[in-house]
C-alpha cells in the first residue's frame, strides 16, 4: 500500500513538474505601440551579440535562451523600425542575472540584462545601461509548474525589451555623437 501512495505522489509531482522548455520568441517580442526615437536611430539599429543566456534542460527549468532572445529582440526592433541589417549604431547584450524561483505557486522571475549601443563611425557608446525587469506568473496563468515559469520568463524578457525601448525613446543623442554622412 505505501509503494502505491509513493507512486501515486512521484506521478503527481511529475505532472505538476511537467518538462521544462525555453521560452518562445512570439511571447518574448514587444508588440506594443510604437514609440517615438530620435531619426539618427531610425532603421540604424544592427544586434551584434546577445550573450550570456541559457538553453533549458527539459529535466530541470525554463531559461532564456541568448538566440531566442536574439530573435525576439530583433523582431521589436524591426516593429518600431529601428533594425538594420548594417546599421550605424552596433547593439551589444549581455544577460547579467536572471532570478528564477525553485518552486511555488507565484512564480516571479527579475531579469538584469545589459544594453550597450554603439555609434560605430564616431565610435562613441551613446547607451550602456543594465534594465531590470520583474515578472510574475500567477498559478491561474498554468497548472503546470514549468508552464508557469516559462510565462514568467517570457513575461520579463518582454517588460526588458519594453523598458529598454521606452529607455531608447528617451535617448537624446549629443551632436559630437553623430557622424554626418557625405
Amino acid at each position: 500500500m505505501s509503494s502505491v501512495r509513493i507512486l501515486f505522489v512521484f506521478l503527481s509531482a511529475l505532472y505538476l513538474s511537467g518538462c521544462s522548455s525555453n521560452a518562445k520568441v512570439e511571447n518574448m517580442a514587444y508588440q506594443g505601440a510604437e514609440k517615438v526615437y530620435v531619426e539618427e536611430l531610425k532603421d540604424n539599429i544592427e544586434v551584434t551579440s546577445v550573450a550570456g543566456g541559457k538553453e533549458s534542460n527539459s529535466l530541470w527549468t525554463s531559461q532564456i535562451s541568448s538566440e531566442a532572445f536574439s530573435i525576439a529582440l530583433e523582431k521589436s526592433l524591426i516593429d518600431q523600425n529601428l533594425f538594420s541589417k548594417n546599421g550605424d549604431y552596433e547593439l551589444s547584450v549581455n544577460f547579467i542575472k536572471i532570478d528564477q524561483p525553485v518552486f511555488g505557486m507565484d512564480f516571479e522571475v527579475k531579469t538584469y540584462i545589459q544594453y550597450k549601443l554603439k555609434n560605430t563611425i564616431t565610435n562613441h557608446t551613446v547607451f550602456n545601461e543594465t534594465v531590470f525587469a520583474p515578472y510574475t506568473a500567477v498559478f491561474g496563468d498554468a497548472l503546470v509548474a514549468a508552464d508557469r515559469l516559462r510565462l514568467a520568463n517570457e513575461g520579463s524578457a518582454n517588460k526588458n525589451i519594453e523598458m529598454f525601448l521606452e529607455e531608447l525613446s528617451d535617448l537624446k543623442i549629443r551632436p559630437n555623437q553623430i557622424s554626418l554622412r557625405n
